[in-house]
């Protein structure tokens, strides 16, 4: 085992020598130090009129950006509402018949309930059918910026149509 390691270290240390400079070509010259690299840097951005930092307003929506801010939403409101009902269910008095007859007795009407069926439904199916686009994506596929745009919107639309099924149960 020790020689492996030590066969491993060695062919990393190798990997510093000068035959390997494809790996660092694209680092600054030594010539320069790093405030020169910085000033060019700044003047660049001020001659181009950039902002100081990136922001969103420089950036042009698309599909893939809006359901990857999506995802992430979907998938942190989730995590937040499974564990906001957990500890609900450990910390409220009652039980769960309890509180289902208190939601009847609010004679809420059946589009408000079927809204709320959706409302629940939506974050749920779409974020499973994401989660599978992502898995597809990591075994490599799917990634030719048509099949981005067309899997995306095949997500969009089976969200919708399952969480539209699942509202009127």
């Amino acid at each position: 085992m020790a020689l492996i390691l030590r066969t491993l270290a060695r062919q990393g240390v190798c990997l510093s020598r000068p035959q390997y400079s494809v790996f660092y070509r694209h680092a600054a010259p030594m010539g320069t130090t790093a405030k020169e690299e910085m000033n060019k840097f700044w003047a660049k951005n001020a001659r181009l009129n950039r902002p100081m930092s990136p922001h969103l307003t420089i950036y042009k929506w698309s599909v893939p950006m809006m359901m990857s801010i999506t995802h992430r939403g979907t998938g942190v409101g989730l995590s937040g509402a499974i564990s906001a009902f957990a500890v609900a269910a450990l910390v409220l008095p009652g039980n769960y018949p309890y509180y289902l007859d208190l939601i009847h007795s609010l004679t809420i009407g059946p589009y408000l309930i079927g809204l709320a069926k959706f409302g629940l439904a939506f974050p749920v199916s779409y974020h499973t059918y994401n989660g599978i686009r992502h898995l597809w994506w990591d075994i490599g596929k799917g990634f030719k910026i048509p099949e981005v745009y067309r899997t995306g919107y095949t997500v969009i639309g089976l969200s919708i149509i399952t969480s539209i099924a699942l509202a009127m149960l």
